[in-house]
This record gives C-alpha cells, sequence and structure tokens, in this order.
C-alpha cells in the first residue's frame, strides 16, 4: 500500500503546468525529491532537482568506470607489467628531474 501511496505523491499531471503551477511543481520537487510528469495516462518524463542529477549522473559514471575496471582486472597479466624504471629509461627521464614534481590523481 505505501508503494502505491508514494507512487500517486510523485506523480504530477500536466495539466497542472498549464495552469500555471510551475512554481509550485518545481519547489516541490527541491523539497521533495523526483516528480513523474503524467500526460493521457502515461509517464511523459521525470523531474529532477539539479543536485539529484547531478548525484545520478555521478553513479552511472561510477559504474561504467567500475565495469571497466573489472573488465581490465579480468584481462591482467602481471608478466605484461612495465616497471618505473623501464619508463623512465624509455622516456630519458632521470630521478633529479622527476624529484619534487607532484602528481594529483582524481
Amino acid at each position: 500500500m505505501a508503494n502505491i501511496i508514494g507512487a500517486i505523491q510523485n506523480t504530477i499531471p500536466i495539466s497542472l503546468f498549464n495552469r500555471g503551477q510551475a512554481g509550485k511543481i518545481f519547489d516541490e520537487v527541491r523539497r521533495c525529491g523526483a516528480k513523474v510528469v503524467m500526460k493521457n495516462n502515461a509517464a511523459e518524463c521525470v523531474l529532477l532537482s539539479p543536485e539529484e542529477y547531478v548525484s545520478l549522473m555521478d553513479e552511472v559514471n561510477d559504474a561504467r568506470l567500475l565495469t571497466i575496471a573489472s573488465e581490465r582486472m579480468t584481462n591482467f597479466n602481471p608478466d605484461t607489467l612495465v616497471s618505473q624504471n623501464e619508463v623512465d629509461r624509455e622516456f630519458g627521464f632521470t630521478s633529479e628531474e622527476l624529484e619534487g614534481i607532484e602528481v594529483d590523481i582524481e
């Protein structure tokens, strides 16, 4: 029963926009979360606050990165690793040149 009540409370008929109540609807979305806009008894779109949207996109991107990382680990072969010394030699880096350099990885 709670799911039905939640579904009803989270739907907005598109006619409310036509009656000039968009501001009220947007305030409710900011206060209470996402709303589904209904048109002709079918879901037409979902309204989210910008913060909710960014949060969802962050989760989607994190899931994509996790999938890529998992695939890479499945194919990981430790015999193909290249040491830092080998990279330095190949590109002509010296430890003196690299001293004091800070790298931020996000």
